[in-house]
């Protein structure tokens, strides 16, 4: 593997990782929404305290679905990738270099 195919491969790691850490939080505050409407059915809290919770979870969960939902993001992702495929196709070597220097 080159070294550019490599380096492509560790930040595609790093962001799918982020990506599914994000996902993560998208489904806690999915599940902390579903919590709170049940607490004000039961009248464990009151409507003023149910819609602040409600409005920060709702803005968190919008930020993420905008921060996941990225059309740039998505294709500086296919540009990279094909960048880098044309950059191995052309790769040479110092060896090949060297070679085609001594011819």
């Amino acid at each position: 593997m080159s070294p550019a195919k490599g380096l492509f491969a560790l930040f595609r790691e790093i962001h799918d990782r982020a990506r599914e850490e994000i996902e993560g939080e998208a489904e806690r505050i999915t599940q902390a929404l579903t919590s709170l409407y049940e607490q004000l059915e039961a009248g464990e809290i009151s409507e003023e305290a149910f819609e602040a919770h409600e409005a920060e979870l709702l803005d968190r969960l919008d930020e993420i679905w905008a921060e996941t939902q990225s059309p740039v993001e998505d294709e500086r992702d296919e540009e990279d990738e094909t960048e880098y495929e044309e950059a191995d196709e052309g790769e040479s070597t110092a060896k090949d270099d060297f070679t085609q220097a001594s011819n």
